[in-house]
């Protein structure tokens, strides 16, 4: 007679839970030796770090870049520059016309009244030569040096009239100058300016001289 033994189906399913408690074992000291470190320690296993993607909801617009900053910058300062330079650039002139004038606004009305009575290129225009005025002294203006030398024996008076000229020959605007009682040898130098814009260029020329 066979002897049945007691406990059998119990004793198997205890077998099989231990078989897998031993892999479950097997397998998380595979997985904790996978992780650590090669110089052998046994820390915990690294975990790398997830970047957060940005919340693209909360942006509000495109923000300018440094360097689209950095070109407005200098534009603006460009532009500050050129304006700044205008300004004085119109002072300049203005100073320069102001102390032209003041001394020579009297002799102008008077070469102009004495002109109107000569025909042709009058009488003395080998006594006078004109020297162009650097710009950067006249404010920019365009500005001419009446050089009048009284070449006779005896006192005299001179008048001078500048017209200038643009590219095509035709004149575009008339300056009169003068000189008062210049003694033999006797040297004025007035100056003759336009008032035009700077461009397009003139050209100074002689028109009429008169001594009286």
């Amino acid at each position: 007679m066979s002897r049945r033994t007691h406990g059998g189906p119990a004793r198997t399913g205890r077998s099989r839970a231990t078989a897998a408690l031993l892999a479950t074992l097997t397998c998380g000291a595979a997985l904790v030796s996978c992780s650590t470190n090669s110089g052998g320690d046994s820390g915990a296993a690294s975990v790398a770090p997830r970047a957060t993607p940005p919340d693209t909801s909360r942006f509000s617009g495109t923000p300018p870049s440094a360097l689209a900053s950095a070109a407005s910058s200098i534009i603006g300062s460009a532009r500050a520059s050129a304006s700044a330079a205008a300004s004085s650039l119109s002072a300049a002139a203005s100073e320069f016309e102001a102390s032209v004038s003041a001394d020579t606004a009297r002799a102008s009305a008077q070469a102009q009244a004495e002109l109107k009575k000569v025909q042709g290129p009058g009488n003395a225009r080998s006594d006078v030569a004109m020297t162009g005025m650097p710009r950067a002294k006249t404010g920019g203006l365009l500005a001419v040096l009446v050089n009048i030398t009284n070449n006779t024996d005896r006192t005299a008076s001179y008048a001078v009239q500048i017209d200038f000229k643009n590219a095509d020959g035709k004149v575009v605007e008339t300056r009169f100058v003068g000189a008062e009682n210049l003694k033999p040898g006797q040297r004025a130098q007035p100056v003759a300016i336009s008032r035009q814009p700077t461009q397009p260029q003139l050209t100074p020329v002689l028109a009429k001289a008169q001594r009286y």
